[in-house]
């Protein structure tokens, strides 16, 4: 049972951000840091990810921990779960689908994880920058 009424809940659902969250911010000052320039923010691909590289043809997406179920720091919650298992489910696969769509239009697709970003943001940097070397 939510401790919270409909309209309560519905308030803090709304709050959650989308874009702009803040291990997206950390990692985009260190991009921007080792001069990797050319990305989007605000792309109409596959997934929107959250950095998009269109010459260099790079996706990349931080994915929170908790939304996409990380396997490090995912905690399922104690109540609601056949609503919290369900939405957390399709975001999993969600990702995947849109994983293989992107690549299958040749994209590179880099999924990094929030608490990677927030724990040692220079090594998901240097995956990003192998690729991004790479690519000509």
């Amino acid at each position: 049972m939510d401790k919270h009424t409909p309209k309560q809940r519905s308030y803090n659902m709304s709050q959650i951000k989308n874009a702009d969250t803040k291990p997206e911010l950390i990692f985009r000052k260190h991009v921007w840091t080792e001069g990797m320039r050319g990305y989007r923010t605000k792309s109409k691909i596959t997934g929107k990810p959250d950095l998009f590289f269109s010459k260099k043809k790079i996706a990349v997406f931080i994915d929170g921990c908790f939304w996409h179920k990380c396997s490090k720091c995912y905690i399922r919650p104690k109540s609601n779960l056949k609503y919290w298992d369900k939405k957390i489910g399709q975001n999993v696969t969600r990702d995947k689908t849109n994983t293989w769509l992107l690549q299958n239009q040749g994209i590179r697709v880099i999924r990094i994880w929030e608490h990677e970003v927030i724990e040692k943001p220079k090594k998901a940097l240097a995956r990003l920058k192998k690729t991004y070397e790479k690519v000509l």
